[in-house]
């Protein structure tokens, strides 16, 4: 049972029961007030905790927002693009989260907190102030009755009677006192109901708020929330494919490694330790140096390099070479040595150990000494073997029965051409013999996965891959920057540049690749799982590197391009006003990384890193030798260079000195290749005083090779500097 109503009459009889529900009203409110009192302070604190929680979100979202991931290579694609810039899109969505916190955090101060508080105050206070009254009248009222009944009858009448009067009016203000606190007692009863119950609707509304704004910022972020998952799942496929090719090439070079040395600019380079002499009490010492020689211009760089000392760089020298001699050990206490005289320094002769015998043998040979090998110290690009498969008749009948088998019997099968047949079976059916007689249709020997590996085989073993290693460059290029329908045009232009015999085969395998990704819903293969796993099937680059691996997600996005607009590109002729596809861009790509931009802070550059020419000796070529070129400077300008080392800094006034890393000026420059004229097909203006500003057209002279990964140099109007690489086309 609740509380017992007060009477008005029982103000009159103030009997012990009315006073016992008299105090139990007030019992009630005072538990009210301490409930009020605490949970005022719990709204104090989850106000301040949400602060707390606001600028933790807020740190969060800043640092996800300052955060850019690196990339390896000079591009990245679109999905990579949109999964760098989720970082800031997450951080916005927080900022706009917290935005909407703090509106409710003042919401609860405005809606709960004052409210509470005033009626704590105002109507719980002033029953206080009442009850005070109240209990003081009480106190009042019957000390009085008490001394007057205890009057004596043997006073005067007079006196009497003024006295009955003294009391019966302070009784009459009791009663009144008494009416207006049960009157108060009740009201705040039924008061609290109300006044306490609001506030908390209000606040509980203004979470509902909160939340349905969450929900708002959700259902926005849902549409980009289903593309960042696509991007993270392309980039993941392509990661896959990536990481197989380059495990794969790093198991070639783990069992032969002498065989896939890069070209390089020097004759060779590697460590030698170098005996530096010091005065007769100290004796000699045995410094590493990193060193590098150029047989054409026979110069030789050295620079001191101790990777246990956390990979410092010391001061490197230069010299001209004379002659090399092998050291015996009669002549030294120590085994692999030789010794070099520099032309430049007379009577000056240096004392080197190589690591081992052989890589002695392998510098005597390089430096023109005594004992030599028979095979040289860098390499030159390793053709990759020629199987069986050719782009002839039988090869167009082998492709066309694999494609029309897959169609008929397993155009719906899950991970069609990921699922990899039996290899022993794979090439059973690639016996020409077996492949021109068996019913592929029809025969249930011959499961879809054996098929399709073997018609993924047959490409791979072509001489070289479908879309040519002349080609392959150009077709990256456009898969690294532009708008999609730039891309489009430039691939279209590019496929149509294929020999016919090879246009004709990709013809029949995308329109085949289109007619697959048509029944993703069943077989999963989208176009982007299509890219994955025809991209190194279809484009390869002539040199297995690290570097070219890296641009195997591009080749992916080259057959997606081709598998998505199939009908366009080898049903309708390309545009012919477009001489050449890096024309096609309707933007400017972007130029190519020169060292990591960070927090929007450009790192100064070299001022004359460009200038090789006037920092030639006399004795240098300045059109090396085939043997001192590498492959694919030879090639083309126009081929992709991926970012591998930093620039050295400016050389000093000695055209000998050495740049800041190490390398003299000559030396460390990339290979010089004859000189070309270039045209500007985008414009440019330079953030640098070595580069050059440029409109769409200018005509650059001189045109060479720079050390700067993805960049140029060339004259315009007199001034020398560096042109991006992609930005411009070769005469």
């Amino acid at each position: 049972m609740g509380l017992q109503p007060l009477e008005f009459s029982d103000c009159y009889l103030d009997s012990p029961w009315f006073r016992e529900r008299i105090r139990a009203h007030e019992a009630e409110l005072e538990r009210t007030n301490k409930f009020i009192k605490e949970l005022i302070k719990d709204g104090k604190n989850l106000i301040a905790a949400t602060k707390s929680l606001s600028v933790a979100q807020r740190k969060f979202a800043h640092s996800l927002r300052d955060f850019k991931f690196e990339f390896i290579g000079d591009a990245v694609t679109d999905d990579e693009r949109c999964i760098d810039a989720s970082l800031r899109e997450f951080s916005n969505f927080l900022k706009n989260l917290e935005e909407q916190r703090e509106i409710m955090a003042l919401s609860v101060t405005e809606t709960l907190i004052k409210p509470l508080e005033k009626f704590r105050k105002e109507q719980l206070g002033a029953v206080k102030e009442e009850k005070k009254k109240f209990d003081k009248e009480t106190e009042k009222n019957y000390s009085l009755i008490d001394k007057h009944l205890n009057l004596s009858a043997k006073k005067k009448d007079s006196h009497l009677q003024e006295a009955d009067i003294q009391v019966e009016q302070n009784r009459q203000h009791f009663y009144e006192l008494s009416l207006e606190y049960v009157c108060k007692l009740q009201e705040i009863q039924e008061r609290k109901k109300f006044e306490f119950v609001e506030p908390m609707l209000s606040f509980f509304q203004g979470m509902f708020t909160f939340y349905h704004q969450g929900h708002e910022l959700a259902k926005d972020f849902n549409h980009y929330k289903m593309e960042l998952q696509i991007n993270i799942q392309n980039t993941r496929n392509r990661f896959e494919g990536t990481r197989s090719e380059v495990e794969e090439l790093m198991n070639k070079i783990r069992q032969n490694p002498k065989d896939h040395k890069r070209a390089s600019q020097f004759t060779a380079e590697g460590y030698l330790y170098v005996q530096e002499k010091r005065p007769a009490p100290f004796g000699s010492s045995w410094v590493k140096h990193y060193c590098m020689y150029r047989k054409a211009a026979k110069k030789f760089n050295m620079i001191p390099f101790e990777h246990r000392s956390g990979g410092k760089l010391g001061d490197g020298e230069v010299f001209f070479l004379k002659e090399c001699t092998k050291r015996h050990t009669d002549s030294i206490d120590r085994r692999f040595c030789f010794d070099i005289e520099a032309a430049d320094r007379p009577g000056v002769s240096l004392t080197m150990q190589a690591f081992s015998e052989e890589e002695r043998k392998q510098w005597l040979e390089a430096l023109g000494g005594k004992e030599a090998l028979s095979h040289s110290f860098n390499t030159a690009i390793i053709p990759r073997p020629e199987g069986n498969a050719q782009l002839d008749k039988m090869g167009f009948t082998i492709i066309r029965k694999c494609i029309s088998a897959v169609e008929t019997r397993g155009i719906n099968d899950q991970g069609l051409y990921r699922v990899v047949g039996v290899s022993s079976k794979v090439q059973r059916l690639l016996n020409v013999k077996t492949c021109n007689e068996v019913d592929l249709e029809n025969s249930a020997d011959w499961e879809v996965k054996t098929i399709t590996s073997a018609l993924k085989q047959y490409l791979r073993s072509l001489p070289e891959p479908l879309m040519t290693y002349e080609l392959h460059g150009d077709f990256i290029v456009p898969a690294k920057s532009g708008s999609p329908e730039s891309r489009v045009n430039a691939i279209h232009f590019l496929v149509h540049k294929l020999p016919e015999k090879n246009k004709e085969m990709l013809d029949i395998l995308v329109k085949h690749l289109t007619n697959v990704s048509n029944h993703s819903k069943q077989n999963l293969m989208t176009v982007a799982n299509l890219g994955v796993v025809f991209g190194p099937t279809l484009m390869r680059p002539q040199e297995e590197t690290v570097a070219a691996l890296m641009d195997l997600k591009f080749q992916n996005i080259v057959v997606e391009i081709l598998i998505e607009n199939h009908e366009k590109i080898f049903r309708t002729p390309p545009d012919t006003t477009f001489p050449e596809p890096t024309c096609l861009s309707a933007s400017p790509p972007n130029a190519p990384p020169r060292q990591s931009k960070r927090q929007g802070q450009r790192t100064k550059r070299p001022v004359a890193v460009y200038n090789l020419c006037l920092e030639l000796e006399d004795g240098d070529n300045p059109y090396p030798s085939k043997e001192d070129t590498p492959t694919s400077s030879l090639d083309s300008l126009s081929s992709p260079s991926p970012v591998t080392t930093a620039v050295p800094g400016p050389p000093g006034p000695d055209k000998n000195h050495l740049l800041a890393d190490g390398g003299s000026f000559g030396d460390w420059a990339s290979t010089i290749i004859r000189s070309r004229k270039a045209r500007a097909v985008y414009p440019c203006e330079a953030e640098h005083s070595s580069e050059l500003s440029f409109e769409i057209g200018a005509i650059f002279e001189d045109v060479q090779t720079s050390r700067e990964p993805g960049w140029l140099e060339g004259t315009l109007n007199g001034k020398r500097g560096l042109i991006p690489q992609n930005y411009v086309k070769l005469l």
